[in-house]
């Protein structure tokens, strides 16, 4: 996983408290990175219709959509996030040892499996109840 995600959330999170346009710069500073590799993520978000932006001197990104209904697995689609995965793997398919040969593939499929029950977990969690968390109920 990268950090692409938090960052979403954080971004997300925070437009949903403001309600206006935000800049990039401006979301920057409240997730303490800078501006490319937040228009990078919003860049995302805004093509899985998550986000609208509004172009020139006044613009920026704007969260218009229902907190509620905007759950974290809608998120993670539109980065294209693994939760669970490796760049390294074990062992050589080409091996006469069935250790060495079949634990890489053995290992996919438990981390796809993790993956899943990561996604179906987010599925239960908005944008509101982070919000909730942060502010409590009822407030923005």
């Amino acid at each position: 996983m990268t950090s692409e995600f938090g960052m979403a959330v954080h971004a997300l999170t925070f437009l949903n408290h403001k309600g206006e346009i935000v800049s990039s710069e401006a979301l920057a500073k409240n997730i303490c990175t800078n501006p490319a590799r937040v228009r990078k993520v919003m860049a995302k978000l805004k093509k899985a219709g998550l986000v609208d932006t509004k172009e020139g001197l006044e613009g920026g990104y704007l969260f218009s959509k229902d907190a509620q209904k905007v759950d974290l697995s809608m998120v993670a689609d539109a980065l294209e996030t693994r939760f669970v995965s490796t760049s390294w793997k074990s062992g050589n398919p080409d091996m006469d040892c069935l250790v060495a040969s079949g634990m890489a593939g053995l290992l996919d499929g438990i981390y796809d499996d993790l993956d899943s029950l990561c996604y179906k977990r987010l599925k239960g969690i908005t944008i509101e109840d982070i919000n909730e968390k942060i502010f409590g109920p009822d407030k923005s």
